[in-house]
Parts: C-alpha cells; sequence; structure tokens
C-alpha cells in the first residue's frame, strides 16, 4: 500500500548548499551499507519471530463460518470457544471441546453429537425429565419414530413431512439464507429436508434424546451427497438454549411444542435466540370443540401436565397468547382438524 506523509518539513539539501566533504560523508558507500543491513535484521528477527511452546487453538464460536452456529454455554450463555482445532459438523464433532470463558466449564462432542445440556460432564449427578421427554430417549421410540410412530401423525390431521415443510417454507422467507434451528428434531426428519434445500446457511438438529441424535446421524450417513458442512447436531434442553441472544434466523420445532415440559419457558428461550426480525415456526395439535365447555377439562390437562409434562391447547388464542407473552408479534396459524401451524416472528429493532 502506498503511504503519502504531509507535514512542514525542511527542505532538502541542495547540492549548491553542500560542501565538498559533506558531499563525501552523505554519500560514503559504508555509511549506507551498515544501515541496510541493521534494519534488515531487525525485520527478519521481527518477521521470524515464534512462540517457544506450542499453544492451544482458540477460536470463538460467533457466526458466519462453515460450522459457526454462535454455540454459546447454558449456564452462562456466554459465548464458547473451541479449544481443539476440529470441526463441529455432523461426523466431525467426535474429540471436539469448547470451554467457556466465563465458568471455566468444558463440553465435548461425541461421534453423533456435540452434548451442551448443563448437566454435561456430570459424573453423580443424574436428572430425570418429565414422561413425555423421557419416552423419546428411549432407544426403542427413537428407533421406531420415523419407522412408524411419525406416519401415525396423519390421523390427528398432520399432512405428512413434505408437505409441512412446503408450508414452513412460504412463512421462512423472510430468513432464507440464514441458520435455523430445527428444534426437537427427533430422528432428523426436517433437519435433513432443511439441508437438502439449500435453502439456509447452517442447520441445527436439537434434541434432548441422545438416541434421538444417534437416530439422526444414521439416516444422515445413508444419504448420498448429503451437505454434512452444513448441519450440527446439539443435545441440549429447549428451555436452556445454547446459543448466543440474538444470533439465530429462523427456529422450527415440528410436532414438539405439546411434548415440552413448559411451553412459555422454552418459547421465551427461543424469543431470546432469534435476531430482529427471526421467525418462529412451529406443529402441534389444538383439542378444541365442544369438548372444552366441559367443567371438568381445565383440571384434566393440568393433570397431564403435572403427570406426564405434555401441554395441549384448547385454542389458537391461547397459542397467540403464548407467543405474545414471550415477545413475538405478527402471529398467524394454519388448522386442518386438531393440526395446527403456528408462525409468529421476534420484533425487529
Amino acid at each position: 500500500m502506498n503511504s503519502v506523509i504531509t507535514g512542514s518539513f525542511r527542505p532538502a539539501f541542495f547540492p549548491s548548499q553542500l560542501s565538498k566533504n559533506s558531499a563525501q560523508f552523505l554519500f560514503r558507500p559504508f555509511t549506507t551499507l551498515v544501515f541496510t543491513r541493521s534494519l534488515t535484521a531487525k525485520v527478519r528477527a521481527f518477521v521470524e519471530t515464534k512462540p517457544t511452546a506450542p499453544i492451544a487453538v482458540e477460536k470463538e464460536e460467533s457466526g458466519g463460518g462453515s460450522g459457526s452456529c454462535g454455540l454459546a454455554c447454558p449456564i452462562c450463555y456466554n459465548l464458547l470457544m473451541v479449544i481443539t482445532d476440529s470441526p463441529i459438523y455432523v461426523g466431525s464433532t467426535v474429540g471436539t471441546n469448547l470451554q467457556c470463558n466465563t465458568c471455566k466449564k468444558t463440553y465435548s462432542g461425541t461421534q453423533t453429537h456435540l452434548d451442551l445440556v448443563a448437566s454435561s460432564g456430570s459424573k453423580q449427578y443424574d436428572e430425570s425429565m418429565p414422561l413425555a421427554t423421557e419416552l423419546f430417549r428411549t432407544p426403542v421410540v427413537s428407533f421406531l419414530y420415523e419407522r412408524g410412530w411419525r406416519q401415525n401423525f396423519v390421523f390427528g390431521g398432520f399432512p405428512g413431512p413434505e408437505k409441512e415443510f412446503d408450508m414452513a417454507k412460504n412463512y421462512l422467507k423472510r430468513v432464507l439464507g440464514g441458520k435455523i434451528i430445527d428444534a426437537s428434531c427427533g430422528s432428523g426428519m426436517f433437519t435433513r429436508l432443511f439441508a437438502k434445500s439449500g435453502l439456509f446457511s447452517q442447520v441445527i438438529a436439537l434434541d434432548y434424546s441422545e438416541n434421538m441424535l444417534r437416530q439422526c446421524y444414521e439416516f444422515i450417513k445413508q444419504e448420498e451427497n448429503f451437505p454434512k458442512e452444513k448441519v450440527t447436531l446439539v443435545r441440549a434442553d429447549i428451555s436452556r438454549l445454547p446459543f448466543e441472544s440474538n444470533s439465530i434466523d429462523a427456529v422450527h420445532a415440528g410436532a414438539a411444542l405439546h411434548c415440552w415440559p413448559s411451553p412459555s419457558t422454552a418459547v421465551a428461550e427461543i424469543s431470546r435466540v432469534l435476531r430482529p426480525g427471526g421467525v418462529f415456526v412451529a406443529t402441534t395439535y389444538i383439542f378444541d370443540g365442544p369438548f372444552t365447555f366441559l367443567p371438568f377439562v381445565n383440571t384434566f390437562r393440568q393433570n397431564m401436565m403435572g403427570i406426564a409434562g405434555s401441554y395441549f391447547a384448547v385454542s389458537e388464542q391461547e397459542l397467540e397468547d403464548l407467543c405474545r407473552t414471550c415477545g413475538l408479534v405478527g402471529f398467524t396459524c394454519m388448522r386442518n382438524g386438531p393440526f395446527v401451524m403456528i408462525s409468529a416472528r421476534k420484533r425487529s429493532s
């Protein structure tokens, strides 16, 4: 790069101002040679300086690059640092270590996914979730989910994964090209559709169930020409999302909201991680109709939530109110019997 130096300088010596002896001094070859060697030695010493010992590679996991998801500590919500030089896309997470600079907790990757729950790494402590969550952690249900279980949703008005994907795309037009979380991804049915569509720069498949994530990994392995570098599998709690605030463009939750122990906590977390203008799309059931007028319905629902940890809505207005109280606006929905697809967005700045 060319530089121009300006300022108040005295004019250079003109030949007429130089005596014979001065000219001999200024243009002596020896003096010029010594100056050149000294400068060259200093430059070479600066350029060739190297650390005396190897250092760990630390990269902040924030936005942008391939495999970068803006991952954050689920305890501190501060960005995690990659302390091993390993990619974090699907199939490459084994041996990956990430550390929080604040609480210094380290999170590790397995062959199938990154484990980013708050209790990750505990040796003695174990925590059971509500029945609805624990059911999907079992190997049997995880194996059967995409081999018959999900297909039965058609009896509840669900139009099928491909049709649901097309419906979701209409809501997601404003955030195409960004990063999307497939929350409660299960065996990765929609994760694969999002990744193969090429509509998003990064797809994060997120679930609390280790076995569901293993099934997701196995299904991806069977896909030919699958863009693995665009997909990251993450084990996380929907009520404690391991992402930086305002870092995600879209969150999709297919047939999941009714399985969350606390939908308000989950939607509030989704609102936190969404960028201004980011979109939330979800499908669930609404059990409305004549039974909603029976006096015992709300009591029954509260008991079900207490025992099984599952939630079911009884009106569209209830779901709209849920989104509104969690900071989302622009609520819309589409119905087909009990099936409903809802969408809302985070208010733009």
